[in-house]
């Protein structure tokens, strides 16, 4: 093979280009210089990290992380800008038995490549007073000088991406970059809660956490005692591992796996098999479509985990991976099982599809949701004489906000020989049309069944005004650093859906209107549930949120499970099933109704 300087042949790369190339793969956006900033200072042993953003009208303008760990001597600070120069091991073999953050050596000097560094640092244990500055600009050093300094290392970093503009022209709006900062310091922070991590951003303080070494302690401080109450504690223990930490009761979950916090060997890590795992150890006691909120540290031995597969750390390999999985599934399970939370017994099996029509057109879906699909599961009543009035009321400010033009007098051509029953456990709507010769037995789920009435509404007016709802009384949020800055990037785009929101300043807003399917109050889960879905990382596209803002209005606005009907009340609701163009399904995908014809029903029954 002939190396050649050729503009055709093979070259090597000069070592500029080299760092360059190295800082495209560890540093992504400003995020991914707190984290790897944070880690180091966490490797120095520090037991106070502070990073101190400072943005402008164009986004984050400078990082300063500062640390008391133990501080480096003159000659180590100056090794650090250099590629792969690492205290933390000293061979091939140590990558098999790693026990800190960071071990590549890449880091400081990727930054330095695309940015302005200023680094001050001073040993810990030095009887000096004086500790070192060195400024590297571009991956060069163009200072160095003495200047006092507390024992520790500060790190200040500035310009980032000046010298790769194409990458910084692909970094997000200021509150998505900022977002990403907040998660990596609650990550950090969860990590490890022996260290007391601090977050002041423009001069105000994002986040605090005490440092006093237990995990419950830096789940209060990041999230607030209220979540903490509905913790669950989570132990396990087998020769190689150790499980600590806890899982939420099934009523506090989220649409989506982001509080699923799970850390190996200290590690921060997105693993989809322990997600999966975690999942799995709630059974059917999760709806489907639900994650719960956990928080977990495993300890696994050092041999049988693998970091070195991912250039920001991110994911790591396990060698027993099944083991791991299983383990953690039981340990879930158990933690749950204590609470009295496992339910006894199964759900129904599924069934065949009956061929049969519903509303005189199109074949009707006709399975069986499997137990877990329940959207909302309600597990205690009200007082059953206060029930059906208090549920009547509520549902008619429902039906007849979603009501279309034509009501009643075109029920008997749209709904053709539909005769309503009854209703099952105040959840399904049973009912009997007629099929020919013979009757078919007919089971709506009110719940999905006015999903989708309210989905197709909100569609529907889509690209005109959206009419807003205020609300009886304004609902006042406090939200952490990333939900406020995810709400913040998405304010314009929530009040062309009918939310408006008064932004207070700090973390705190006002929710004042709602679309006015809704009525004038909010219902329970819609907020949180669009404050997760602005934060979870799949949600980039405006579309994207935009289809996922209408399924949770749908969803969180529909009838519930649990509430009684009239039989008025239900033929008002098919009446607006039966104007839907997709009436066989809610929004989730789930059906609406399941069908069972008279032959169906003579099977059941082995009749011939």
């Amino acid at each position: 093979m002939q190396v050649s300087g050729g503009s055709t042949g093979i070259r090597v790369l000069d070592e500029e280009t080299i760092n360059k190339i190295a800082a495209g793969e560890v540093v992504e956006r400003p995020a991914s210089v707190v984290k790897e900033l944070v880690e180091n200072a966490i490797d120095a042993g520090a037991s106070a990290v502070r990073v101190d953003i400072r943005t402008d009208a164009t986004g984050v303008s400078r990082i300063l992380v500062m640390d008391d760990g133990n501080g480096m001597e003159p000659d180590d600070a100056r090794l650090a800008f250099l590629r792969h120069a690492t205290s933390k091991i000293t061979s091939g073999d140590d990558l098999q038995s790693i026990h800190t953050m960071g071990f590549r050596g890449e880091a400081l000097a990727s930054i330095a490549a695309v940015s302005r560094v200023t680094l001050v640092t001073k040993p810990n244990k030095s009887g000096s007073l004086a500790g070192i500055e060195i400024v590297v600009d571009g991956g060069e050093i163009i200072s160095e000088r003495e200047t006092g300094a507390p024992g520790g290392t500060s790190i200040m970093v500035e310009d980032l991406f000046a010298t790769t503009p194409a990458r910084k022209k692909f970094l997000k709006r200021k509150p998505t970059e900022l977002a990403h900062i907040y998660a990596v310091m609650e990550q950090c922070a969860l990590a490890h809660p022996d260290v007391a991590f601090r977050l002041v951003q423009d001069g105000a303080e994002k986040i605090r956490t005490p440092g006093e070494g237990g995990l419950h302690n830096a789940v209060i401080a990041l999230y607030g005692s209220e979540i903490s109450r509905a913790l669950v504690p989570v132990k396990g223990k087998t020769p190689y591992m150790r499980i600590d930490g806890f899982v939420a009761t099934p009523s506090v979950n989220r649409p989506h796996a982001h509080q699923i916090a799970i850390s190996v060997n200290e590690r921060q890590i997105s693993s989809p098999p322990l997600a999966r795992a975690v999942r799995a150890g709630y059974g059917t006691l999760l709806p489907k479509n639900r994650y719960p909120v956990v928080f977990l540290a495993i300890t696994i031995d050092t041999a049988l985990v693998d970091v070195n597969v991912h250039p920001a750390k991110k994911e790591i390999r396990l060698s027993r991976e099944d083991d791991v999985v299983r383990e953690l599934a039981a340990a879930v399970r158990t933690a749950l099982a204590r609470e009295e939370l496992i339910p006894e017994g199964h759900g129904p099996e599924q069934t065949s599809r009956p061929e049969s029509s519903v509303f005189g057109g199109e074949t009707a879906y006709a399975g069986v949701a499997s137990p877990g699909g329940a959207y909302e599961t309600v597990h205690t009543k009200p007082d059953a004489a206060v029930l059906p009035h208090r549920a009547i009321t509520t549902t008619d400010i429902q039906l007849r906000l979603t009501e279309g033009r034509g009501g009643h007098q075109e029920r008997s051509k749209l709904l053709p020989g539909m005769e309503i029953i009854g209703q099952v456990d105040d959840t399904y709507i049973l009912a009997a049309r007629k099929s020919g010769d013979h009757e078919d037995l007919v089971l709506i789920d009110q719940h999905a069944a006015h999903e989708r009435v309210l989905y197709e509404q909100v569609l529907a007016k889509r690209g005109r005004d959206l009419t807003a709802q205020e609300l009886l009384v304004p609902v006042v949020l406090s939200l952490r650093p990333k939900e406020a800055a995810a709400v913040r990037g998405a304010r314009h785009m929530l009040m062309t859906e009918g939310f408006l929101i008064d932004d207070f300043g700090g973390d705190t807003f006002a929710v004042r209107t709602v679309p006015v399917v809704l009525g004038t109050q909010m219902p329970d889960g819609l907020i949180e549930d669009l404050i997760a879905d602005l934060v979870a990382e799949h949600m980039k596209s405006a579309e994207g949120r935009k289809e996922r803002i209408t399924t949770v209005i749908a969803c969180r606005g529909a009838i519930k499970a649990g509430t009684a009907l009239s039989p008025d009340q239900m033929r008002r609701l098919l009446d607006q099933l039966a104007r839907t163009e997709n009436p066989w399904t809610c929004p989730h995908g789930r059906p609406t109704m399941v069908v069972f014809s008279r032959s169906v029903l003579d099977g059941m029954f082995h009749r011939t």
